[in-house]
């Protein structure tokens, strides 16, 4: 009797090791580096020492995300990165996976309109969850009479119109009214990532947020989706410092700034949440509208409270056209919660990149 107990348990024990072993793996996540070179640091902060780097292509395990870093390893490297070099995907392979997916029912087309909005379900009724740019590759994942349904090489997922995705690079095709220029070739776009060094601006109500850092966040993971449209992008600050305010306005003019937007995010001793895009002038008025229609359409799940005016130094100062864009509401709980998020933060940058195209137009 003794021996039959004695194996029923290790059954059990070794039963269960292999549970846990298939769990722990179904919840392991992966990711693939975007850039040429990615350093890897001991801790998820620009400060945190260098402790390896990683290439174009690489494939990562990730497990864990703060502030917008991901804690990853491969091979014998492991520690902290910036996430927004990072694009999910499905392979725990260690080499290139195609940016088309899998399936053998899905199908690797691109957009053929210089932009496109893509809808939360097959229709215009839908509500708009993003946006793409002529030549954008995507993947087919289902067909409902004239929409489709999409997913990008970064994650995001929506419905189309099928009439235009198509093969090739899309660069024949015509979206309309509008012309290959409605995309940003030759435009000087110079991104303010609000406060920085010592001044970390708003903090959070709920898990102390610092401002400073998601300021610095979305405009890196912004200047990416400008350059991909053609612009070039000068950035204020690219590390943990203040320029004074006129020197963030200098920096505009000596570019010669087709457009300067700062970016922020906001606090209320109300328990007031969304969006918020500031104007000074005349001149920036279109700007700033232009910005707040695409947050509008639900940048991330938060309201837009539209325009206003602002008399802030970085717009009053500044001749060249400008905006101030608030991002959300530190001071409220849930908006804490929802700007943290990676997922966000894209949105928002990717709005304001419609926003600039749209204005530009």
């Amino acid at each position: 009797m003794k021996s039959i107990v004695s194996i029923l348990i290790v059954v059990v024990l070794l039963l269960g090791a292999a549970f846990s072993a298939q769990a722990k793996s179904e919840a392991k996540q992966y990711y693939q580096v975007s850039t040429d070179s990615l350093n890897v640091r001991n801790d998820p902060s620009e400060k945190g020492a260098v402790v390896g780097s990683l290439r174009k292509g690489d494939i990562v395990e990730v497990s864990d995300e703060a502030h917008g870093w991901l804690q990853v390893a491969l091979n014998k490297t492991s520690g902290w990165v910036a996430g927004y070099y990072l694009v999910k995907t499905s392979s725990g392979g260690k080499t290139n996976v195609s940016s088309g997916g899998s399936g053998a029912k899905s199908s690797a087309l691109t957009v053929q309109a210089d932009s496109l909005r893509m809808r939360k379900g097959p229709g215009t009724g839908y509500a708009v969850v993003g946006g793409l740019y002529r030549g954008e590759a995507v993947t087919v994942l289902e067909r409902d009479g004239d929409w489709v349904k999409v997913k990008t090489p970064d994650g995001q997922q929506g419905w189309v119109a099928s009439q235009y995705i198509g093969a090739g690079s899309g660069s024949s095709a015509s979206s309309g009214s509008r012309s290959s220029s409605g995309r940003l070739n030759g435009k000087v776009i110079v991104l303010d990532p609000g406060h920085g060094g010592d001044d970390p601006g708003m903090i959070g109500k709920d898990s102390e947020t610092q401002e400073k850092d998601l300021n610095l966040e979305t405009a890196f993971i912004l200047a990416d989706y400008l350059r991909d449209l053609g612009a070039r992008v000068v950035l204020t600050r690219s590390e943990d410092v203040k320029p004074s305010l006129p020197e963030r306005v200098k920096i505009s003019e000596n570019n010669g700034a087709d457009a300067f937007v700062s970016i922020h995010y906001n606090s209320s001793k109300k328990n007031t949440s969304g969006t918020l895009t500031f104007y000074n002038k005349s001149k920036d008025e279109a700007l700033a509208r232009a910005i707040e229609s695409e947050l509008a359409e639900g940048a991330g799940g938060l309201r837009s409270n539209g325009v206003s005016f602002g008399d802030y130094h970085v717009l009053r100062e500044n001749d060249q056209v400008s905006a101030l864009v608030e991002l959300g509401f530190l001071s409220n709980e849930k908006d804490e919660r929802i700007v943290r998020t990676k997922d966000y933060k894209r949105k928002a940058a990717k709005a304001i990149a419609d926003g600039l195209v749209n204005y530009f137009n």
